[in-house]
């Protein structure tokens, strides 16, 4: 890992991919749930030993199988489950990411939209999964499925080009 001095920091991991941290808790347990909720064992949390970028409030997860080219997955840096949960500066904070991560999306892929997903019904940990939206994409006119998207999205070399595209874009315009 190597820090851009700007409250950046990179890093290069394997990469897990994040719908297999996202899908693997469910709210029917309360048990299971609430201990998930308080953040034992979050594997959420635990994700961050995964994160290809580090960001101010929190760090990026993408991967070579993701559902989308361009997905990505902005993970809120402690353990909290709702936007309300936050100080006003961990929200401000926050959304500069969102920002930030979406506008460096937007300049290397290029789509004509971009989706922003929140939820938290199958992680309780506050983190939010940007879509970009593809003219013509396996999802055209409708929501996007990860569960059902016809992978892999990118062709070979096409997934390590992203990733260190927005790793530099991410470093360079971290002021």
């Amino acid at each position: 890992m190597f820090s851009t001095g700007a409250g950046i920091a990179v890093t290069d991991p394997q990469h897990v991919q994040s719908s297999t941290i996202f899908r693997s808790m469910s709210p029917t347990d309360v048990a299971d749930w609430e201990k998930h909720r308080s953040g034992v064992d979050c594997q959420v949390c635990l994700s961050k030993k995964n994160a290809s970028v580090q960001l101010e409030a929190s760090w990026v997860l993408i991967g070579p199988d993701d559902p989308v080219r361009g997905y990505a997955c902005l993970v809120f840096g402690r353990h909290a489950i709702e936007l309300h949960e936050l100080t006003e500066a961990e929200g401000t904070a926050l959304m500069r990411d969102i920002r930030k991560l979406s506008a460096a999306v937007a300049r290397i892929m290029k789509p004509m939209k971009m989706n922003y997903e929140v939820h938290g019904n199958t992680a309780p940990h506050l983190h939010v999964h940007f879509f970009p939206r593809y003219r013509g994409d396996q999802f055209e006119g409708g929501p996007i499925d990860p569960r059902v998207a016809k992978r892999p999205a990118y062709a070979p070399g096409e997934f390590e080009r992203f990733r260190e595209r927005l790793k530099n874009e991410l470093a360079s315009r971290a002021a």
